[in-house]
């Protein structure tokens, strides 16, 4: 049986960094933490610095500022329940190639079985192996994504697998923790999000989203929801597909000609379900960082409202974006390392 993550194969000699011997002590398990109350029980951890937030709020772009710019030694890991699948790049919001500037990504579309599910059991193990390895080389491990169920399951230092859910569970959630952790919480007020999200649909599709859902498109999974086909975009374009096959359109799964008014209405409301289910979807991603933060996960949040204001006014964002998230972000790691 092929296994789920294909990169493990080859991750020792893609995370080995020239300068440093092999035999050396991660540099990153060794460093002490502070408040002074945590270095005790943190001392002897691999250190792990985790980017959390909404979808769409930005934490691919901070990983990448953060690894190219101020922490070069930086491997990123992904821990987007949709983006761990090979496939569908477009919908599911995986950072293009040439933005990720030659930072090495690990457990990114390396599940080629698109239609089973991975369980946070899996999630678990994999990246374990995956940190164990960025460490064990002198590189460090930055954790991106925001699929809070698998980073429960992975960072806590017992997981339990019979809890199917644990953010519904009452008392579920752990604050013992199996790596020293530099929680950064990426957020953005809700009034902002929202309209970002909707029109980050728009931008999606204008960049090929329907094409690539009309070549995903297969009559034969129809109402079939594991895998990649959880993915947002794909149940609610199955629909508009079942009554307009993208094989018999001259189109081929393009946007419709305004002329044909009861098909346009049917994109029309593919279009409105993804976005409401994206902003749905953005609402629990809060809510159980929330609820991760008042467990006792110590989260330095980060506010990302003034750059994403000025991207909805069509104004430059860069500094914003440099000056508060950015520079906030690298305070708060150089503290936790040092």
């Amino acid at each position: 049986m092929k296994p789920f993550f294909s990169s493990f194969h080859s991750l020792h000699s893609q995370v080995y960094h020239p300068l440093l011997p092999l035999n050396r002590r991660p540099r990153w398990a060794r460093m002490e933490s502070s408040p002074a109350h945590h270095r005790d029980c943190n001392k002897s951890k691999t250190k792990l610095v985790v980017i959390m937030g909404a979808t769409g709020t930005g934490k691919s772009r901070l990983s990448i500022d953060l690894s190219t710019t101020h922490f070069p030694h930086a491997r990123i890991i992904n821990s987007d329940k949709m983006q761990l699948y090979n496939g569908l790049d477009i919908t599911t919001n995986k950072i293009p190639l040439h933005e990720r500037k030659g930072v090495l990504h690990y457990l990114l579309g390396d599940v080629y079985n698109i239609e089973s599910d991975v369980s946070p059991s899996q999630f678990r193990s994999a990246a374990g192996l995956t940190i164990s390895s960025i460490a064990s080389s002198g590189n460090l491990p930055l954790l991106v994504g925001g699929s809070n169920s698998f980073i429960h399951a992975l960072l806590v230092e017992t997981y339990d697998p019979r809890v199917d859910d644990v953010f519904a569970a009452p008392d579920s959630v752990s604050r013992l923790l199996r790596y020293d952790c530099c929680f950064l919480w990426v957020d953005v007020a809700w009034s902002v999000l929202s309209d970002y999200l909707c029109e980050r649909v728009d931008d999606m599709l204008e960049s090929g989203m329907l094409e690539e859902l009309a070549q995903f498109y297969d009559p034969t999974k129809e109402g079939i929801r594991v895998g990649l086909r959880k993915a947002i975009g794909v149940p609610e374009f199955d629909k508009y597909f079942k009554k307009y096959p993208p094989w018999e359109s001259e189109e081929n799964g393009t946007v419709p000609a305004r002329c044909d008014r009861v098909r346009r209405d049917a994109y029309e409301e593919a279009v409105r379900e993804i976005k409401d289910n994206t902003c749905r979807l953005a609402e629990r991603q809060v809510g159980k960082i929330k609820r991760l933060r008042e467990a006792g996960w110590e989260m330095k949040r980060i506010d990302g409202t003034a750059t994403f204001e000025a991207m909805m006014k069509k104004k430059e964002w860069r500094g914003i974006w440099g000056k508060e998230v950015v520079e906030p972000s690298v305070k708060a790691v150089n503290r936790f390392l040092e």
